[in-house]
């Protein structure tokens, strides 16, 4: 079966966010890092379930955890960037989250049109 464009890139997506982490730890950045791995990688587990859903709103459901997923990990980019916390260029990962968020967001919006 042939893998869809999102569930393609929330995957490439969840290894440069386990890359990242990896740097991280060896910066000795370990809050905001685990909860940046945990919520990258949760993007594409959720697209994952969302595929293997009951129903469109099964679908919808573990799709819109996706976009939340994105959005948080975006958060905690931003925070690293504007805190300081690593010199490492953040603004990769920054637009890849981004280019998530508004896929994400568009496929909530079709299938919300698609149950009314």
């Amino acid at each position: 079966m042939k893998e869809n464009v999102i569930q393609g890139k929330s995957f490439d997506f969840a290894l440069t966010i386990i890359s990242l982490y990896k740097i991280l730890q060896k910066e000795r950045e370990y809050i905001i890092s685990s909860q940046l791995l945990r919520s990258g990688t949760s993007i594409g587990a959720n697209i994952e379930e969302a595929i293997a859903g009951q129903s469109k709103k099964d679908f919808l459901h573990k799709v819109s955890i996706s976009l939340k997923e994105a959005r948080e990990t975006r958060y905690w980019l931003r925070l690293l960037k504007e805190s300081k916390l690593t010199n490492y260029d953040l603004d990769v990962y920054l637009n890849e989250s981004l280019e998530l968020i508004n896929i994400l967001s568009a496929i909530v919006k079709t299938t919300r049109q698609r149950l009314d």
